[in-house]
């Protein structure tokens, strides 16, 4: 078994585990450790630093679900008290800031720029407020981590992209690399596992870092890569996420493109569903947010109110930012979605009903693959 898929089993070990203790009633043990933090009740809050709107995921998921895991872990009791940054990375430590004067009792902080805000987390370590590091590994002595398998995104990316390409995939076939924000540590995760897959195998004609992920830098990108290798010589583009390959298909259509390329993305956003259904996008990363944010959720309270026996069980893989080594981790699996499995996935997982996706404008698109 390779190094990722040992993670990546472990990290549903660690969700199984998780549940398996809950019906044991072991959740309400106490591990003993001389660094935990004296254990409290139900009445807590909970900090939630999130780092941009641009991605729909952040205030249509993630915030509402830890709000409601929260509550549901402390009979009603806990709270969250939630910041948006915005792609502002002062912003972000502003918010920071103004919560360790609130004092919260822990943060789950989702970094704009993962080497800027480690000043702030070592403020609140200081102020022994535990933070962990959702989404985006932060630097700083963060006290847990969760996220996907960045790496294996990018790898499930790459790899779709040369079963889109077909056998027939060479060095003569041009490929753009849309990767995102170089502050992101996620994005260089991408990357490098995306080009684990497409290195020899295709030419990288353009590559570009958007910055702060907005797809309309990604759109003036893509006319500038469409200008220089000539909008029929571009055999596909790789997104590292959706809202970016909406900003792609805008540049290719304004080109005069009518047969797109394959185009892959990240997150499973409405829109991008809908381009998968009508062909415009090839495919998009499902990323399980429900299971991330509810265990970010679990593994704050659990922190806060000194569970260790649990918070250990959501956290048995350790990963390693640039600052700081061996940090405990959980690490959720992704699933490439294309048009064969939109049912199984974002449907079947209450993400988008059906009457959501096949609006007016896309039933026909619908009914061609089965979605009715």
């Amino acid at each position: 078994m390779s190094p990722r898929m040992r993670r990546i089993a472990i990290s549903v070990a660690a969700a199984t585990i998780s549940v398996t203790l809950a019906g044991c009633g072991v959740l309400n043990a106490t591990g003993s450790s001389d660094a935990a933090s004296p254990a409290k009740g139900n009445d807590i809050t909970v900090g939630l630093l999130l780092p941009e709107k641009a991605n729909t995921r952040y205030e249509n998921f993630d915030y509402p679900i830890i709000k409601t895991k929260v509550e549901s872990l402390t009979n009603d009791k806990g709270r969250v008290e939630y910041a948006n940054a915005e792609a502002s990375a002062d912003k972000q430590a502003s918010q920071l800031q103004q919560m360790i004067d609130d004092r919260v009792d822990v943060i789950l902080l989702d970094a704009v720029d993962s080497q800027a805000i480690a000043s702030g987390v070592k403020k609140a370590k200081e102020a022994g407020i535990p933070v962990i590091a959702y989404d985006r590994l932060a630097e700083g002595p963060i006290d847990a981590y969760i996220s996907f398998d960045n790496e294996l995104v990018g790898e499930v990316q790459g790899r779709s992209l040369l079963e889109a390409i077909g056998e027939k995939a060479s060095l003569s076939d041009k490929i753009v690399m849309m990767n995102g924000s170089s502050t992101d540590p996620n994005a260089k995760q991408f990357k490098a596992g995306a080009m684990s897959e497409l290195n020899g195998k295709v030419t990288i004609a353009q590559s570009f870092d958007t910055k702060d992920w907005k797809p309309e830098n990604a759109e003036a990108n893509m006319a500038r890569a469409i200008e220089k290798i000539g909008k029929g010589n571009i055999a596909a583009v790789y997104s590292a996420n959706d809202g970016m390959a909406g900003g792609i298909v805008k540049a290719l259509q304004a080109a005069g493109v009518t047969d797109l390329p394959p185009i892959t993305g990240q997150d499973a956003e409405l829109p991008a569903v809908q381009r998968i259904i009508s062909g415009e996008q090839y495919m998009s990363v499902y990323k399980s947010y429900p299971q991330e944010a509810e265990n970010a959720a679990e593994m704050a309270v659990a922190k806060v109110q000194g569970r260790d026996i649990q918070f250990a069980a959501l956290t048995r893989d350790k990963v390693d930012s640039p600052t700081h080594k061996g940090i405990p981790a959980q690490l959720v699996p992704v699933v490439a979605l294309t048009k064969e499995n939109i049912k199984d996935t974002v449907v079947a997982d209450d993400i988008y009903k059906l009457s959501d996706i096949c609006t007016a404008e896309y039933k026909a698109a619908c009914r061609a693959i089965g979605l009715k």
